[in-house]
């Protein structure tokens, strides 16, 4: 099945990023390219000084003796210098390396081996500290390059230099090699590898993914014809830098377009931020959805008796009229009327506050959206879609086209790339966003491109009536219960985390008679709904063991399992006992990846004797576990869980999503 198949229509002149980034300097000198917010105040750089400065890093490299092919750590927050040293990097056909930034010193060190990386350009003190911790076991880790100097005045190890002194260095190398760069850039082509990518590494160590230029300008093409993007765009830039979907939305696609980039301050204001800039194009992950949505029911359940009526009312005109009236659907005089003075009192407000209102387009992927959360978004007037991809094919394969959103799918497939099902379910899928290569990892490579030249996505899935794409769950974790029936484990858990006071969820029933589930309840949520009737706590696992928190969840899962029984293929996957974890799943202790997916196989071997106790159908079961801080202090967590029964429903007639 596929949709539009094609080579992108961008000249050849312009077939990498260095080449893209001179030409909007010579066309669009004075347009803002980024802006960063420091010390309270937007900094803005333009096109022009933008392209100065990667000229200046890039000879700055060039001088420490940097060479095509070498390759480059980047490790920080989304900042300005991070990103053009990203482009300085392939400017001198080098190959730019992200990692997260969150991650530990130990996580660092396999990529850094892995990658052999040379060079290193960091944020700040934090991440040279990991740099400076992990160097026995990297010695060829040669330069550190730090973008903040603050904390670092009496730090004197000789491969630290800082991000002013190495532009100050590379202008005088401009200056003296005039030609030097723009040769470089000449040399660069199309095919080259642009950026390299690690997985997430669920099931293993992470694999380096090697992409072209010519990779991420066919799908920031695509996506721009598609969704009408132009240099008039502002797009908030927060997500890791080491994600395919930042690479594809703030660099790529910027890069193409020539819209603006806007740094946030810091983590922890990118709310403010987010409302300062307004942005026109938005991208986020559910739980960034979903966290905003909580915060305004939190907000408004403290609200007056009259806001609350108020809120009631014009929530359910929206739910009735508001994604019609986006779509552009025939709506009565009435419902718009009724719409039009909700826009005024609550929808257009509530965008204000959540710095929605200029949004055009919004996407969210990464994991499944729960068609609540969907409706909600689209009935207040904001044009939130799905896209589906992953780190192999540039976050590009499929897009939600405006006027046809549905709730439960990713959409159609994308302009040029072709997509068809395995016999088995498993998503293939073939186009110029395709990776080069595994890094160092052929037999890696050949084994996920079959005999046709296409990717093996891993994911399962079908089509509908319409050409739209289902996601049903990673191929190699659909199994079957005792019975035969269908486990899908990802499905389900979705569903549960639809909830606001779930905050993770892992299940288990593969070969099993029933299936069981492990639940992290979001601290937030359930501690505002805790605090509102009076009950105290003194921390996670406190409230995680309370008799009133297991009924709160306890019908959540309920409600799932209503809504399993209406799904022919899934209504014997029904969660029969659960219990809520007396930890947060976290990727410092190795359970989650560091884009927050569920490390299965892990999970399982760690809480065995929990699943053990689920299945067995055991009222308690002890557990004492090694909890890391951040610090890199262990220390240890006991609790007596409490495991519960659920009430499960016989199948029924499908219920159609609205």
């Amino acid at each position: 099945m596929s949709d539009r198949h094609g080579q992108t229509a961008h000249p050849a002149a312009l077939d990498t990023f260095p080449r893209l980034l001179m030409h909007h300097a010579a066309v669009r000198p004075g347009r803002p390219a980024m802006r960063e917010k420091e010390f309270g105040i937007w900094q803005t750089y333009s096109w022009a000084e933008v392209a100065r400065s990667v000229r200046a890093i890039a000879c700055g490299l060039a001088e420490l003796g940097f060479k095509r092919g070498d390759r480059l750590a980047i490790i920080g927050d989304n900042r300005p210098r991070l990103y053009w040293s990203v482009a300085a990097c392939q400017c001198l056909g080098g190959i730019p390396v992200m990692l997260y930034q969150d991650a530990v010193a130990a996580e660092m060190t396999y990529v850094l081996q892995d990658a052999e990386i040379r060079f290193a350009v960091v944020e700040d003190q934090e991440q040279v500290d990991k740099m400076l911790e992990i160097h026995p076991e990297v010695p060829f880790l040669e330069h550190v390059i730090y973008d903040d100097p603050r904390g670092l005045r009496h730090y004197s190890q000789p491969m630290l230099i800082g991000l002013d002194e190495l532009q100050e260095m590379g202008g005088i190398h401009d200056r003296n090699h005039t030609d030097f760069l723009d040769g470089e850039i000449d040399k660069g082509a199309s095919d080259d590898i642009s950026v390299m990518l690690y997985t997430s590494g669920t099931t293993g160590k992470p694999k380096g993914v090697c992409q072209t230029h010519a990779a991420f300008i066919a799908a920031a093409t695509g996506a721009m014809g598609f969704d009408k993007l132009s240099e008039q765009e502002d797009i908030l830039s927060y997500l890791p830098m080491a994600w395919v979907g930042d690479h594809l939305f703030s660099f790529a696609q910027a890069m193409v377009a020539g819209f603006t980039i806007n740094c946030p301050e810091s983590g922890d204001t990118v709310m403010t931020d987010l409302r300062e800039i307004g942005p026109t194009y938005y991208f986020a992950p559910p739980r960034v959805f979903e966290n905003l949505l909580t915060q305004v029911m939190i907000r408004m359940e403290d609200a007056s008796a009259l806001k609350r009526k108020l809120f009631a009312h014009f929530m359910e005109v929206a739910r009735r009229c508001g994604s019609d009236i986006l779509d552009g659907k025939p709506v009565s005089a009435g419902d718009r009327l009724q719409y039009a003075l909700g826009n005024l009192l609550i929808y257009g407000p509530l965008k204000n506050v959540l710095g929605m209102s200029r949004i055009r387009v919004a996407y969210t992927a990464g994991a499944a959206i729960g068609p609540d959360l969907f409706r909600f978004y689209r009935s207040i007037g904001v044009n939130l879609k799905q896209l589906y991809g992953q780190t192999e094919t540039c976050a590009y394969v499929c897009l939600q086209p405006d006027g046809q959103i549905k709730l439960d799918s990713v959409g159609k497939p994308a302009p040029f790339v072709d997509v068809k099902l395995a016999d088995n379910g498993e998503i293939l899928v073939k186009g110029p966003m395709l990776l080069k290569a595994y890094y160092k990892r052929a037999d890696a490579t050949a084994e996920s491109i079959n005999a046709d030249g296409y990717f093996m996505t891993g994911d399962a899935g079908y089509f509908d009536e319409d050409g739209h794409l289902k996601i049903i769950d990673r191929a190699k974790d659909v199994g079957k219960l005792k019975d035969g029936s269908m486990f899908a484990p990802n499905y389900i858990e979705n569903k549960l985390k639809f909830f606001q006071h779930v905050k993770e969820a892992v299940t288990f029933g593969n070969g099993r008679d029933c299936v069981t589930a492990f639940i992290n309840i979001d601290l937030e949520a359930v501690g505002n709904w805790a605090e509102r009737r009076g009950l105290p706590y003194s921390g996670y696992t406190d409230l995680a063991s309370q008799p009133a928190v297991y009924e709160l969840i306890r019908d959540c899962v309920e409600k799932v399992n209503a809504d399993l029984a209406a799904d022919p293929q899934m209504s014997g996957s029904q969660v029969k006992r659960f219990l809520i974890l007396h930890k947060e799943l976290d990727a410092d202790d190795g359970e989650l990846t560091r884009t927050r997916k569920v490390r299965r196989n892990f999970i399982a071997e760690r809480y065995a004797e929990l699943i053990e106790a689920l299945f067995e159908g055991k009222k308690t079961q002890h557990i004492d576990t090694v909890v890391k801080y951040e610090d890199g202090r262990e220390g240890r967590i006991s609790a007596d869980l409490r495991i519960e029964e659920t009430k499960t429903f016989a199948p029924q007639a499908s219920k159609q999503a609205a």
